[in-house]
């Protein structure tokens, strides 16, 4: 029996022959995991646009935590930054431990 493929099955057929013979059977495992991890970092990158505002919001909800860490030991944050602020909770936590 013929088999009757139309002008796109052998364009796949062809280019699959091609990269044997240019790669040879061994590699083609390698190049495949390679390709998926393409297309998985692809989809990564594009399902991170739509992400992107939550990492805001978690980034103020962090800030918020830190400056209410502060008041509870008692520590002023007017006009101070967020490292200033860390470093003050920091210094503020070791001395609470030598005690």
């Amino acid at each position: 029996m013929y088999l009757i493929l139309g002008g796109q099955e052998w364009i796949v057929i062809l280019i699959a022959i091609v990269i044997i013979l240019i790669w040879g059977p061994s590699k083609l495992p390698s190049l495949a995991r390679g390709m998926g991890e393409a297309i998985r970092e692809f989809r990564k990158a594009a399902s991170g646009i739509e992400e992107e505002p939550k990492r805001v919001e978690k980034k103020e909800e962090i800030d918020q935590k830190i400056v209410e860490m502060a008041k509870s030991l008692g520590i002023s944050t007017e006009g101070k930054t967020k490292e200033q602020i860390l470093d003050e909770i920091n210094k503020k936590l070791a001395e609470l431990k030598k005690q």
